[in-house]
């Protein structure tokens, strides 16, 4: 590799760093009266949408979608809208992902060759596979988010490489996922320490000892700091959008701005707030945007990186 190639790939891989700004990830389709997904894309404040859930899988059962009332995932094609909308966001730059599990339904692996074949559904039913029961139609989603809440949590991580071993220099397939704040996720930790998930969104309520409460936000950021450290891309700060959205762990906006926010996005791998869920954020969602990148590791005055070959500068601050 010449010089100048190797100047250029580094100029590259880090401008596209410095350029990724923090930004905002939600859960849509667990309420029939939340608008369409091409709605919730439309309104320019989030980045990451999870379409929420896949609910059956695995240990041999057919696996079933649960979109709540927007769509019959039983009746062939009822679905497909959604596979329009899809598309429409990404043009938007915005990742669209299925979750699998969520807090209702029946799912397990049963060995790693179980994950092996929910990983290849999961491809030829969603990703860039082919299949004739695809429920989006040819919509291919940009990747699989992890909210497993029951049953053991075991080969979750033989999920995670499979579907890993689906990406290509073309085509990534992104992984996130969604513990528990209480540290380690007693379902997803094995599979967060393969080190492959790009986000993960840690739920910050529902749960005493690490969530906001009572004005007083030190658990939450002393909880934060021991996920900050998790070998993953990028951590977000999952609450919720309303008090009503969960029983617990609601911050209210402006304590979100002046308390939490400021302790937490200068963190390196800070990626930004994900909000249960799309149905609750009646303005959350923009109150918070601006303060959410607010902490950005670029700024308006110079990223401050410079490149240079035999002295002569090819890249810098003016």
């Amino acid at each position: 590799m010449s010089v100048l190639t190797l100047a250029l790939f580094i100029f590259t891989s880090q401008f596209m760093n410095l350029c990724h700004g923090a930004g905002i990830a939600t859960y849509w389709g667990q309420h029939g009266d939340e608008g369409t997904l091409a709605a919730a894309c439309s309104t320019g404040n989030y980045k990451y949408i999870n379409i929420a859930f896949l609910t059956v899988f695995g240990s041999g059962r057919t696996p079933q979608l649960n979109l709540a009332g927007h769509c019959n995932p039983s009746n062939p094609g009822s679905c497909s809208s959604i596979g329009n909308d899809i598309a429409a966001c990404q043009r938007q730059g915005i990742r669209v992902l299925l979750s699998l599990g969520g807090g209702v339904g029946t799912y397990s692996l049963s060995s790693p060759a179980d994950a092996q074949q929910v990983a290849d559904y999961l491809w030829d039913n969603f990703l860039g596979g082919n299949s004739d029961s695809r429920p989006f139609g040819n919509a291919v989603l940009d990747g699989i988010d992890f909210d497993i809440e029951l049953g053991s949590g075991e080969n979750y991580d033989a999920l995670a490489r499979a579907l890993n071993r689906r990406s290509t220099a073309q085509r990534k397939v992104y992984l996130s996922a969604a513990p528990q704040c209480p540290f380690p996720d007693a379902h997803l930790s094995d599979a967060i320490d393969t080190g492959l998930f790009d986000y993960v969104w840690v739920q910050f309520y529902n749960n005493a000892p690490c969530q906001y409460a009572h004005g007083d936000a030190s658990q939450l950021i002393s909880s934060w700091n021991t996920w900050s450290t998790v070998n993953a891309g990028q951590i977000f700060l999952g609450v919720p959008a309303a008090p009503g959205a969960a029983n617990s762990g609601y911050i209210p906006p402006d304590n979100l701005k002046t308390q939490v926010l400021p302790n937490i996005r200068n963190s390196p791998k800070y990626g930004g707030v994900m909000l249960w869920s799309r149905f609750f954020d009646n303005g959350y969602s923009t109150a918070i945007k601006d303060s959410v990148n607010g902490g950005s590791r670029s700024s308006k005055s110079g990223s401050g990186l410079h490149i240079s070959i035999g002295g002569i500068p090819i890249i810098g601050n003016p």
